[in-house]
């Protein structure tokens, strides 16, 4: 599915139908730098202070490990992921996190999430 199909519409402020909708158009907003987003998806009682997109990192790809509700007709939903990143210098790495996600008056939420350990 392309930009235009995935998350053009969520960033520019359609709702998203499931939490794994969110989760891609909030990995989108982190590499565009696309703060309103960000904030507005992100739940205002774990929100915290921005700016939140850092400029110094390019996010190279997301990978959707696992779902766990989070559908059209869910209030909670868990999306586990793997968003990979570099920074200038060829500095490389990743974030693997399993996060939690809430519909509010038809609206999906970033909550918060745990981070998950690396194997090596």
């Amino acid at each position: 599915m392309d930009f235009a199909q995935c998350c053009e519409p969520l960033l520019d402020g359609a709702p998203a139908p499931t939490a794994e909708a969110l989760m891609r158009s909030r990995f989108t907003a982190f590499a565009r730098g696309e703060e309103d987003h960000l904030f507005r998806t992100w739940h205002p009682r774990t929100r915290p202070r921005g700016p939140y997109a850092d400029p110094d990192i390019t996010w190279t790809g997301l990978t959707i490990v696992s779902t766990q509700g989070g559908g059209p007709t869910d209030d909670t939903g868990e999306v586990e992921f793997v968003a990979r990143w570099i920074r200038e210098g060829g500095v490389s790495g990743s974030v693997h996190e399993h996060s939690r996600f809430s519909r509010r008056a038809g609206r999906w939420f970033y909550l918060d999430g745990d981070l998950v350990e690396n194997d090596s």
